[in-house]
């Protein structure tokens, strides 16, 4: 009976890829690249912003606007479904360390990118532009948390779909 590795899709470098083979791939890059975006802000942009006092407040809650008509929105959502798909096909793999690997990499996505953006991160958002200056102070605090938290998990399931690929 055939499997989904059963089927080459892609050459990349040289190396045949299969169908699912190419959802990690892409799933590796996506979260990966996403959390380098995070990596960013809790590297040095939100120490910058907070440097910067009122006008860093004023630059954040732009940041807030513009991001959610920005390519970021497509990669935001484009990755949580590749990284939910591949959890899915891990679960068709079970009994290899690949399946393993995915369905970890997915949960841990899903939940700490996703989850965490929408339970604590958006409503961090939402507050600041209602009342920047009264949550400020607590606001770079509390996001810059929840953001390493993101990071952290982007790198870990980038790293475990990348582990999946390679084993």
């Amino acid at each position: 009976m055939a499997t989904l590795d059963d089927e080459p899709r892609l050459a990349v470098a040289g190396t045949v890829l299969t169908w699912a083979s190419s959802f990690l791939a892409a799933s590796a890059l996506a979260t990966l690249l996403i959390g380098g975006v995070y990596f960013t802000f809790s590297g040095f942009v939100m120490q910058s912003l907070a440097q910067s006092g009122e006008a860093g407040m004023k630059v954040m809650t732009s940041i807030n606007r513009v991001i959610l008509r920005s390519t970021f929105m497509p990669l935001f959502f484009g990755s949580t479904l590749l990284s939910a798909a591949c959890g899915v096909l891990g679960l068709f793999h079970l009994a290899e360390p690949s399946g393993w690997l995915m369905l970890a990499g997915s949960v841990i996505f899903v939940a700490g990118m996703f989850g965490v953006t929408a339970a604590f991160n958006v409503p961090l958002n939402n507050r600041l532009n209602q009342t920047p200056e009264s949550v400020w102070p607590a606001y770079l605090t509390t996001w810059t948390a929840w953001n390493h938290l993101r990071t952290l998990a982007c790198i870990v399931a980038g790293s475990l779909f990348l582990a999946a690929l390679l084993i």
